[in-house]
């Protein structure tokens, strides 16, 4: 009987043992976990590319988890410039140019030089000497054309803006639209600069006889083009090219008057609390690592050395893009957005 009892003793001392070391264990677990930093960004990127971006910065920062926030250009600048008063997110990662500029005016972002700023173009970052705004890649329009669609309807592929005018487009054309999505923005600013204000707006005239729908996404009237929705749709060169690479029956147009184009960029919430994560955040952002992992996407990069030739997009894709003075199209967003809805909106897809 004492010799059951020891034994009843020693098998409850083990199994006290073993729950105190769980115990000691599952705090090591949870002091770790609570140890992690988490980053709340705000984002325009496309959701394809944020799981690869993602997973590059936390392997070369594994103490900083980011957490997205992502939806159209558009939506994105809209939610923030409403949040002003409470700031939610700590860092901007992937959203235009243009759309920082509008924050910064609001005194909403904090300057800061990434580490690697040297590298990086001087026409893709703030040129203030501490940047508010550096950016990753650029981002131009292209349109994507339904070869099997086309020969259907017995129309030709176009090769310039003024061939959508044609009335034999007529409701087969999808853009998008320019509130929403920073795409549909640079196009319209394209215009205008290329063309003058009052043949510009002439031409959004004419060519929405033949729009079919105005999209809230950027990527979509490509998706519309490569599944036959509609023959032509009005979208950017990523898109285009990954549409193509994927099999769809499209040609990619590079219109010849010249490209509508923006820069994604990286910026620093003035008012996030993690300030020293964030600047890890804008530091790795402008690195030939996270460049690399830009040049799976876009032909035009930040750090020129990491650029590479995309399947479909011309090498010269550069020498295509269309004047455009950044300052102009920040500075006339509101008045031109006002105008373009007042008389296009009745095309717009339901949200």
């Amino acid at each position: 009987m004492r010799n059951s009892k020891v034994s009843w003793f020693r098998r409850a001392a083990i199994a006290a043992t073993a729950v105190a070391t769980a115990v000691t264990l599952l705090g090591f677990v949870n002091t770790a976990h609570a140890a992690k930093t988490e980053l709340l960004v705000y984002s325009a990127l496309e959701a394809d590319q944020i799981k690869a971006y993602k997973s590059g910065f936390e392997k070369a920062h594994p103490d900083i988890e980011l957490k997205f926030v992502r939806d159209s250009t558009g939506i994105i600048t809209a939610r923030l410039l409403a949040e002003k008063a409470n700031p939610q997110a700590d860092v901007i990662w992937g959203v235009a140019a243009t759309s920082l500029m509008l924050l910064d005016k609001q005194g909403m972002l904090q300057p800061y030089a990434p580490k690697n700023l040297a590298k990086v173009r001087s026409t893709m970052r703030d040129p203030s000497a501490t940047p508010t705004w550096v950016g990753m890649d650029l981002w131009s329009s292209a349109v994507c054309f339904n070869t099997a669609e086309g020969q259907k309807r017995k129309v030709n592929a176009p090769t310039s803006w003024a061939d959508l005018t044609k009335p034999e487009y007529k409701g087969m054309i999808t853009m998008p639209h320019p509130a929403s999505s920073g795409t549909g923005y640079l196009m319209v600013a394209a215009w205008l600069q290329m063309m003058g204000e009052d043949k510009g707006w002439a031409y959004m005239d004419a060519l929405h006889q033949n729009m079919g729908v105005y999209t809230h996404s950027g990527s979509k009237p490509c998706r519309q083009a490569g599944a036959g929705e509609f023959p032509v749709g009005l979208s950017f060169e990523y898109r285009a090219n990954k549409t193509k690479k994927e099999g769809a029956p499209i040609d990619i147009v590079f219109p010849k008057e010249g490209l509508g184009w923006d820069v994604e960029a990286t910026a620093i919430m003035k008012t996030s609390k993690k300030q020293d994560a964030a600047r890890l955040l804008a530091d790795w952002s402008a690195t030939p690592d996270a460049n690399k992992l830009y040049a799976a996407n876009f032909a035009i990069l930040a750090l020129p050395e990491a650029q590479e030739k995309m399947e479909f997009v011309p090498a010269n894709l550069e020498s295509m893009l269309a004047k455009n003075d950044f300052n102009w199209s920040a500075a006339n967003r509101e008045r031109i957005l006002a105008e373009w809805s007042r008389r296009y909106e009745a095309k717009a897809e339901k949200k």
